[in-house]
C-alpha cells in the first residue's frame, strides 16, 4: 500500500475536524427521517431499525468516501485504498483466528459460568449442544431485527467509520498510535451518548438512573473501543476489531464472580493474565503483513 507514512501525509487539524464530524454524522443522520425528511414515526420496531440501519449505512458510505479524498494515497487504486481501510483477503484467517481467541480469553470466567449453570439445569448432568439446535438458534437469528442490528449493522458500521476512517486519519495526522488508541475510543464512546437520551424516555426512569447505566456502558465502550482500535493498528486488518466486536456483543460483559461456584473468578484471572501475556505475540505485525512490518507506523510498538 503506497501511503505516506506517519507526520504531514494529513493535517492533524484536518484530522481531528473530520473524525469529530463522522462522529456527529453517525448519531445525527439516525433521527433525520423524522426530524428533517419529516416521516411519519414507525409502525413498528423492526421498520424503525430498518430506518436506522438505511441511516447507518448511509453514514458508513459518507465517511468512506471523505476519507478517501483526505488519506494521502499517491495513486487511485482500488487495492491502496481498502488496505487503507484494512480491508484485504490475504491473511484474513490469522485476523479471524488470532484475536477471536484473544478476546475469548477474557471469558474463560463466562464460559465456566455458563456450563456450571446448564449443568445444574439439567438433571442428568448432560448439555445439550447438538447441532439440530445450532443451526435452529442461527435460523431465527436471521428473522430477529435485533439480532441484526447487535451482532451485523452496528459492529460493521462502528468498524469501518471509528475504525478504518477515523484510525487511519489520525495516524496519517502524525499521531502517535499511542494517541490514537486512546483519543478514538472516546469519540466512539460519545457516539452512544445519544442512548441516554433514549434509555430516559424509553424506560421512563430518572436522568440520574439513567446517567449512571449509560455512564457504566460509555465505560465500557472506551475500554472496548481502546482494545479494538489496538488490534486495528497492531494488525492492519479490519476483521481483528470486526470478529471481537460480533463476539463482545454476543457474549456482553465477561463473568468475574458467581455465588454458584469459584471457579468463575478462577477462570477469569487465568483468563486475564493469559490475554495480558499474549497481547503483544498475538498481534505482532510481523503476523498480518508478508513484507513491510511498518503498516500505518507499526514501527513505534517494536
Amino acid at each position: 500500500m503506497e501511503l505516506y507514512s506517519g507526520a504531514g501525509g494529513v493535517p492533524a487539524s484536518l484530522a481531528i475536524v473530520a473524525c469529530i464530524g463522522m462522529t456527529i454524522l453517525y448519531v445525527a443522520i439516525l433521527y433525520s427521517p423524522t426530524l428533517i425528511l419529516r416521516l411519519p414515526p414507525p409502525s413498528s420496531f423492526k421498520t424503525f431499525m430498518i430506518r436506522r440501519f438505511i441511516c447507518a449505512g448511509i453514514s458508513t458510505v459518507v465517511s468512506l468516501v471523505v476519507c478517501a479524498f483526505i488519506l494521502p494515497i499517491k495513486r487511485w487504486n482500488m487495492s491502496y485504498l481498502l488496505s487503507a481501510y484494512g480491508i484485504r483477503l490475504h491473511h484474513t484467517w490469522e485476523a479471524v483466528v488470532f484475536p477471536l481467541g484473544l478476546t475469548s480469553l477474557m471469558y474463560i470466567g463466562s464460559f465456566i459460568l455458563k456450563i456450571w449453570s446448564s449443568w445444574a439445569e439439567h438433571g442428568d448432568h448432560q448439555i445439550d449442544i447438538s447441532f439440530q439446535n445450532l443451526i435452529n438458534w442461527m435460523v431465527s437469528g436471521v428473522y430477529d431485527i435485533s439480532v441484526w442490528r447487535m451482532y451485523i449493522v452496528a459492529p460493521l458500521t462502528e468498524e469501518l467509520v471509528f475504525r478504518a476512517c477515523m484510525i487511519s486519519l489520525l495516524l496519517c495526522g502524525g499521531f502517535k498510535a499511542y494517541t490514537v488508541i486512546l483519543l478514538s475510543p472516546v469519540l466512539f464512546s460519545l457516539a452512544h451518548l445519544n442512548h441516554l437520551l433514549e434509555y430516559h424516555m424509553q424506560q421512563n426512569t430518572s436522568l440520574l438512573k439513567a446517567s449512571m447505566v449509560v455512564g457504566f456502558q460509555l465505560g465500557y465502550t472506551v475500554i472496548f473501543g481502546s482494545y479494538a482500535s489496538f488490534l486495528f493498528v497492531r494488525t492492519g486488518h479490519i476483521a481483528a476489531p470486526l470478529v471481537s466486536h460480533i463476539f463482545c456483543n454476543i457474549m456482553g460483559l465477561p463473568a468475574f464472580f458467581s455465588r454458584r461456584t469459584w471457579l468463575v473468578s478462577v477462570g477469569f484471572v487465568a483468563g486475564a493474565i493469559s490475554f495480558v501475556y499474549l497481547l503483544f505475540p498475538l498481534t505482532s505485525p510481523s503476523l498480518y503483513n508478508d513484507n513491510c512490518e511498518c503498516w500505518h507506523t507499526y514501527c513505534y510498538w517494536t
